[in-house]
């Protein structure tokens, strides 16, 4: 039993609110315990310059990412940091690893993840929030012959494990993740395909079975985060309906 009463596998509590605004096409407010992300996706026919010189230029999906400054205490600097440019690129590379940029078109899709309060999971949750808001802009767009079904390959989503007391334990809060021997992101399909693995040993080191327990429980985890991704979207889910994690 952990700090908060969780099991080991057991994910913090996660709610959806969306949409969350009408500003953009896709908008939602995702929390998991005391973590809360706004997660929006806005469409743009403005590709970036090294795009547009391509001849007949796919889309691009793009991520921003930042932590506003009362999401922690102490407060954090408005100044978009090294941690955050790695992160918004970790959302990126995730996000297009199940995207058909040819079927989406010459589009340019931004996806704006902003942290309003910091427990920890703020990579991984703006993934799993980020791929929501993703989709529902992508079902926005009306234009001839264009079939949103057609710009997904599959789901994606993301969770943090580690080993904190001598235990893997799955969706570290802060408490957790600063004591941490082991802290790590995984990300994956809803398939079961890996994304990318970013496993560090914060104190000491740790074996192959340990990293193949975490393994596992991020990959409980994540299917999980799927299907809380498949129940959101509903009718605009855009893959098989037999597409199961």
């Amino acid at each position: 039993m952990r700090h908060d009463g969780r099991l080991a596998d057991q994910l913090r509590t996660i709610t959806v609110q969306r949409p969350y605004h009408s500003a953009a096409p896709g908008s939602l407010l995702i929390q998991a315990g005391e973590t809360h992300i706004l997660c929006t996706a806005s469409v743009s026919d403005d590709l970036p310059p090294w795009k547009k010189s391509q001849e007949n230029p796919s889309g691009w999906v793009t991520a921003e990412y930042n932590m506003l400054p009362g999401c922690t205490s102490p407060r954090k600097s408005r100044r978009v940091d090294g941690r955050a440019t790695e992160i918004q690129r970790l959302i990126g590379r995730s996000l297009r690893a199940v995207v058909n940029m040819q079927a989406l078109g010459p589009r340019l899709i931004t996806v704006d993840c902003d942290v309003l309060k910091a427990d920890g999971g703020t990579r991984t949750l703006s993934i799993t929030g980020g791929f929501i808001a993703l989709v529902d802009a992508v079902c926005s767009i009306d234009a001839p012959g264009f079939d949103p079904r057609a710009v997904f390959h599959d789901c994606v989503a993301a969770v943090s494990v580690g080993i904190v007391n001598g235990h893997s334990v799955c969706d570290l809060d802060y408490i957790e993740d600063s004591a941490a021997d082991v802290d790590m992101n995984v990300v994956m399909t809803g398939a079961g395909q890996f994304v990318e693995i970013q496993g560090t040993a914060e104190q000491g080191t740790f074996d192959e079975d340990q990293l193949l327990r975490q393994l596992a429980l991020a990959r409980r985890g994540i299917t999980e985060l799927c299907r809380l991704q498949r129940a959101t979207l509903a009718e605009k889910w855009p893959l098989d309906t037999n597409s199961e994690s």
